[in-house]
């Protein structure tokens, strides 16, 4: 399912302060034909810093949402990544990184039982759009959320990004206080159909392969039948001289 135009994925206000620790992927999943997505790894940085700073590029507000000096951003997620409740999920068309997602696990503390996702962040690149990176990033979040136990998912959108509103809106996001918040569960119900889609195009992108590898396979059986028949034309032939 694609996602919002371009530039309706807009940052989320939160902290972008804060190395890649030890949370790195050990794997990941396919959106549509073509795209992944998986946990930061540390050779992600430097493409991460230049998604950054085009999201800032292109907001009305892009002095909240980064600093401009590439070193302290590259700094900054690394320290995020670092944090404990800290994750850092990067979308990947063809191999090039073209989205990311940061959120935070938090709880339970002192004044809660209860374990909830902040999404701090969400942004895919101006060419890699409508490519549905953005719901698969948030799928991709909510694997951990149902791993930690969180019930609910929060975010803030900035003040004036109203691609990013209805994003959330489309998703079921209501407004809480500041925020917007929804279940884990009618997240996942929401993204059912992107994920049925990414499965199909994964059906169809092995089906293609099969018949592929089906025709090289018949192509070269023809090609030895036709160097036997040769060869035993040219042995007739020998024994007839």
């Amino acid at each position: 399912m694609p996602g919002p135009r371009a530039g309706h994925y807009q940052w989320a206000r939160g902290s972008t302060g804060g190395t890649i620790g030890d949370k790195f992927s050990d794997g990941g999943s396919v959106a549509h034909l073509g795209t992944q997505v998986r946990l930061v790894e540390p050779t992600d940085v430097h493409d991460l810093v230049a998604l950054c700073l085009e999201a800032r590029s292109e907001s009305t507000v892009g002095s909240q949402l980064c600093t401009p000096d590439p070193h302290v951003l590259a700094s900054q997620l690394r320290a995020f990544s670092s944090k404990d409740e800290g994750r850092l999920i990067v979308g990947l068309h063809e191999g090039v990184v073209a989205g990311l997602l940061l959120a935070r696990i938090v709880g339970p503390g002192p004044f809660t039982d209860e374990t909830t996702v902040h999404v701090e962040a969400i942004f895919v690149g101006g060419q890699h759009r409508r490519r549905g990176l953005g719901h698969a990033m948030l799928g991709e979040l909510l694997q951990l959320a149902d791993a930690a136990g969180a019930h609910f998912v929060y975010a803030v959108p900035l003040p004036g990004a109203r691609g990013m509103q209805r994003f959330l809106a489309r998703l079921g996001f209501a407004p809480a206080a500041a925020h917007r918040v929804a279940t884990v569960e009618s997240l996942q119900r929401r993204l059912a159909p992107s994920r049925r889609a990414a499965l199909r195009s994964r059906g169809l992108e092995h089906l293609i392969a099969r018949r592929r590898v089906a025709r090289e396979e018949a192509s070269t059986g023809e090609i030895a039948a036709a160097l036997v028949r040769e060869r035993a034309a040219a042995r007739d032939a020998r024994a007839a001289g």
